[in-house]
């Protein structure tokens, strides 16, 4: 694992001047019959140009709702209740859905975690590839099965103009995979959503996956997010991270930063309970691996305070009646946690 972990100290990108996507406070609530769920609140972070934020977090912290407000695709009963998400300076949550159309797609894209479910069982593979270019750009149909076969060739499918005729069913998940990323590059986006691209694939397939994805970025110099709550995976690909919590940012570094010098208690915590390669969990010599103790919050009634205090070996009395806001401990280094350098807000 200190291998795997290593990749963490890659270059980070140099941010300029003006991020490409600025999110501030975004607040997204599920509005059921029990109550409303927090599912996103109070989430701040940036992306810049030609680099990749990593979210991490376990499941149902939020990670693929933030990104699925981002293009106005929240499913209900949720909605998007507050906050801004700055495109080029642009709040897209205050376009039209007609409007939002112009730019899912062709200037925000979004890879899907299920390539099974994202594509289109009825149409064929070039249908669906086809429609999303003539969508956005004024050109026959010959030349938008020129731009997929393209795109399908980029993305290491063999045979792609045979692939075109081909659905769905008829292809393997690694292969589906890759489709759901030649759709994304098809208008060469300015920003990707990953949303887990390699959750439903074997180990050996899944590092083919990222690969192509980093060397994908690095050609069309285009940013990305990419969602999952595997650590290795961000280790490999980010440049920063922000680690999520029951819907609220815990800390956003650098990737180096955070791999070596965390400040969340959940951050480490996530951090400790990866396997080792250096450890023994079998035999004589056995370690018990790391976990976190209990579970999430019920988000329809999150809890005082800071959300994690009920899991959290640090957790004081202060910290079940303060609610901790992001700060700045470092240069690019937030953290919310009242303990180690967060300022907090009586909950």
């Amino acid at each position: 694992m200190l291998s795997t972990l290593a990749s963490a100290s890659r270059p980070v990108a140099a941010a300029p001047e003006a991020p490409l996507v600025r999110v501030e406070d975004l607040r997204v609530h599920f509005f059921t019959r029990d109550g409303v769920v927090r599912a996103v609140d109070g989430m701040d972070y940036v992306v810049n140009k030609a680099e990749t934020l990593g979210i991490v977090g376990e499941s149902g912290s939020g990670k693929t709702v933030s990104s699925l407000a981002m293009l106005q695709l929240v499913p209900p009963p949720a909605r998007t209740v507050g906050g801004r998400i700055l495109f080029r300076g642009e709040n897209l949550l205050e376009r039209t859905p007609k409007a939002m159309a112009s730019v899912r797609g062709k200037h925000i894209a979004m890879i899907f975690q299920n390539p099974a479910t994202s594509l289109n069982p009825i149409y064929s593979i070039g249908a669906q590839l086809c429609e999303i270019v003539r969508w956005h750009e004024k050109v026959s149909r010959r030349q938008a099965e020129e731009r997929a076969t393209a795109l399908l060739n980029l993305v290491g499918i063999s045979d792609p103009a045979a692939r075109l005729r081909q659905f769905p069913h008829e292809l393997s998940g690694g292969m589906k995979q890759r489709v759901g990323i030649a759709r994304a590059l098809l208008c060469n986006p300015a920003l990707v959503l990953a949303d887990e691209p390699t959750t439903a694939l074997d180990v050996t397939i899944q590092a083919q996956i990222l690969d192509l994805l980093a060397e994908l970025q690095a050609r069309l110099h285009m940013s990305m997010v990419l969602v999952t709550h595997d650590m290795g995976v961000v280790a490999r690909m980010a440049d920063r991270i922000t680690v999520m919590y029951a819907g609220r940012v815990c800390e956003t570094a650098s990737a180096r930063t955070i791999f070596t010098a965390p400040r969340h208690p959940y951050t480490r915590a996530l951090l400790e309970s990866m396997p080792r390669v250096d450890h023994s969990y079998s035999g004589r010599a056995r370690q018990p691996l790391p976990t976190i103790a209990g579970r999430p919050p019920n988000l329809l009634h999150p809890p005082a305070g800071c959300r994690f205090h009920d899991r959290c070996p640090e957790a004081t009395a202060e910290c079940r009646r303060v609610l901790p806001v992001e700060t700045e401990v470092a240069p690019g280094h937030t953290v919310s946690c009242i303990r180690h350098g967060s300022q907090g807000v009586a909950a």
